[in-house]
């Protein structure tokens, strides 16, 4: 049986990373005070909660179990309306302009019909497929939550498949995260052939002059 995920949910669930993401880095408060004072009400507080509650369930249906019934919330704060993308998407679609920060040399892979951007294979899909200098596959899995099992097991799933599939290996693989906790960097110094990468992201604002 498949089940899918309601794509009415798409949105809320986007609003989850992103205020994971800006709490994570301590300026959701200055968020809120410019941009959704909304948030700073109780309607506010509870709408954050339902936001977060989505994406964990959201994640939890990735890992394979069906998401708790939600009721509908048609309502939309205008004032988040600017913040509707997919913070993994946009990592992804950075990286996959300038995958040689990652790695001197690296670039990304091409093929007759595919690129290494959401790179399709049996069971899912790779974030990002580059090729090192030397011409071996290297697999890179965007890592938002903090989970350390998710992210590793995929991306040893999917390294497998590239050398099953596409030859060259062994690959390399990278996970690439924000946050890097001492538990990933444990279960990673068991597995030979997998970096982990931190990013940063800037949020600053400018006024406009009339």
């Amino acid at each position: 049986m498949t089940i899918e995920w309601d794509s009415t949910y798409t949105s809320s669930v986007r609003r989850g990373y992103v205020i994971e993401l800006f709490e994570g880095q301590g300026i959701f408060g200055e968020f809120k005070e410019k941009f959704w004072p909304f948030g700073n009400t109780p309607q506010g507080a509870n709408r954050r909660q339902r936001y977060l509650k989505i994406k964990a369930d959201y994640e939890k249906f990735l890992e394979g179990n069906t998401p708790e019934d939600l009721e509908d919330d048609p309502e939309e704060p205008p004032s988040l309306q600017t913040l509707q993308f997919a913070l993994e998407a946009h990592l992804r679609d950075f990286l996959g302009k300038n995958i040689g920060l990652l790695e001197k040399g690296l670039e990304l892979y091409k093929s007759s019909d595919q690129l290494g951007i959401e790179f399709q294979i049996d069971g899912g899909r790779i974030d990002l497929l580059g090729v090192d200098k030397k011409g071996k596959f290297v697999v890179i899995e965007l890592k938002l939550s903090r989970g350390r099992q998710k992210a590793l097991g995929q991306l040893l799933y999917y390294m497998g498949w590239v050398d099953q599939h596409l030859g060259k290996g062994p690959c390399r693989g990278f996970i690439v995260a924000n946050e890097v906790s001492d538990e990933l960097r444990l279960a990673i110094s068991r597995v030979p052939g997998v970096s982990l990468v931190r990013y940063k992201m800037d949020f600053d604002v400018e006024l406009i002059p009339n």
